[in-house]
């Protein structure tokens, strides 16, 4: 993975170079049919990180949330799976909540990940069986778990007040769940948690920081996940040091 890796590393920061650069001269808003918005910035990442992924590695497919799917990547052994702004609404609104995140899995499993956060350009990376880093310096979950727990929250999911039954526990609010997976890896939250759905863009990078910084990312009941599916959502996640796993899904099972 080291020629991937060395790829992946120099296109991210790129990505991030262009989305602050879009940020710095403005940027147009436009509504996707989901409801979804989009902006100059995530289709430049998006080419970005496209030109330079399957540049140097055509036979791989490739899941981007900015890049009209294309059933082929189901044949493929090897998938690129890409966010090219996680939080764009925190990227339009200003707020320092927004990340570039990509993974490569192999028949469904991540085995390469890069979560970049051009706000303070921290750039976090992992490789399957070689564990998680920030700028190059090990990351590992926090090896304890007293309440109040540190919990990291959806900005929207806390707004609709879906955190409510959750209050006394030290809740921080925080955008881009792939910035919040990688904060779990870097031992700066006890967990996070979404118990709605989310695209595989969102969170397969995300994954492979937690598991590789030695803790546990999957769905809220325990299960892993096997990306590069039709169907690309997921129902649910939940993140944490494995050492609070089981009393983290005894929290969400109420």
């Amino acid at each position: 993975m080291q020629a991937e890796l060395a790829v992946l590393l120099q296109a991210l920061t790129a990505a991030g170079e262009a989305v602050l650069s879009v940020r710095s001269r403005g940027f147009t808003v436009k509504e996707k049919a989901n409801a979804d918005v989009l902006t100059e910035a995530d289709l430049a990442a998006d080419q970005i990180l496209k030109n330079a992924l399957l540049g140097a590695f055509p036979e791989d497919g490739w899941l981007s949330e900015e890049t009209e799917d294309n059933a082929e990547r189901l044949n493929k052994s090897r998938v690129w799976i890409v966010d090219p702004i996680d939080g764009t609404r925190e990227f339009i609104e200003g707020i320092p909540e927004y990340a570039v995140s990509v993974a490569l899995v192999q028949h469904g499993v991540p085995v390469l990940a890069g979560v970049y956060h051009p706000e303070t350009k921290a750039c976090f990376h992992a490789v399957k069986g070689e564990g998680a880093y920030r700028n190059g310096v090990r990351l590992h979950c926090r090896a304890s778990a007293e309440p109040p727990y540190v919990l990291l929250a959806s900005r929207s999911e806390f707004k609709r007040g879906e955190w409510v039954p959750f209050a006394s526990q030290t809740v921080k609010v925080i955008g881009s769940i792939a910035y919040k997976l990688a904060l779990v890896a870097a031992g700066e939250a006890d967990a996070t948690f979404s118990l709605g759905p989310k695209s595989e863009w969102d969170i397969a990078a995300g994954v492979l920081l937690v598991t590789e910084a030695g803790g546990y990312a999957g769905t809220c009941e325990g299960s892993p996940y096997v990306f590069n599916q039709a169907n690309c959502r997921v129902k649910n996640i939940a993140a944490c040091s494995e050492v609070f796993k089981t009393e983290l899904l005894e929290l969400l099972r109420g």
